[in-house]
């Protein structure tokens, strides 16, 4: 476990996969032969995660793309209407650059769609049963969030949302994310507070709150841990 959890941080620390690669086939000779294929599976899975996060940026780009296009609008037209730079935008576009959850929140509610809907359309293949392992799972590179998308996709108005916010850590969502939404926030552990406008909601294990009005929020994880939570999202017209 000790070989493995070295391999992780040269993996992490190291500039490019290619200068990873050399140093894992390094780490490799002169050990026996079951240490070396566990470094070898642990690299591998690294790759793989990295090569998942990667695709998941070039759908949502493209996604994004194709919500822009669809309504005829420029770059500049829905960089005036999220209230973005439009040279973001074009980066998130052509999936050179990883939106953060706030940037989300404001292109979607440009587009008049919720964050879950624009995901789903980005991620999720039709059906009725959406298994775990199927769920796409997209990080905020800023701060960590970890938002996996649990319902399936469907016509139904409604969506289902497990994030996990690590301690410390906040999130700010703009009020034009929540314009035509319904939302519960249910706790499922940790502790979280919910900055709604001025109002401030603490929140422990099992509390479920309704947000009011669209206003701008901050989910704020404040603890020592990490704080895990779901989002039921209903759209309104």
């Amino acid at each position: 476990m000790e070989r493995i959890n070295k391999l992780f941080v040269a993996a992490i620390s190291s500039e490019t996969l290619h200068q990873t690669a050399q140093t894992a086939l390094l780490t490799q000779s002169g050990r026996r032969h079951g240490s070396t294929r566990l470094e070898h599976q642990a690299f591998v899975y690294y790759c793989s995660t990295m090569s998942k996060e990667d695709n998941m940026d070039q759908r949502i780009g493209a996604r994004i793309r194709t919500e822009r296009e669809s309504r005829g609008w420029s770059l500049s037209d829905l960089a005036e209407k999220a209230s973005v730079s439009r040279a973001m935008v074009y980066k998130v576009e052509r999936g050179e650059s990883s939106p953060t959850a706030n940037m989300l929140g404001k292109l979607s509610g440009a587009f008049g769609l919720s964050m879950s809907t624009l995901m789903a359309r980005a991620e999720i293949k039709q059906g009725r049963l959406l298994k775990k392992a199927d769920q796409p799972i997209w990080t905020d590179p800023e701060t960590g969030y970890l938002r996996r998308h649990v319902s399936p996709r469907s016509d139904m108005p409604l969506d289902l949302v497990n994030v996990t916010l690590p301690a410390g850590k906040e999130v700010p969502m703009p009020a034009s994310a929540y314009a035509f939404l319904r939302q519960l926030v249910w706790v499922l552990s940790g502790e979280l507070v919910f900055m709604e406008g001025l109002t401030r909601h603490e929140m422990k294990e099992g509390d479920c709150l309704e947000l009011g009005p669209p206003t701008d929020c901050v989910f704020k994880n404040e603890s020592g841990r990490e704080c895990v939570y779901a989002v039921a999202a209903l759209t309104v017209s």
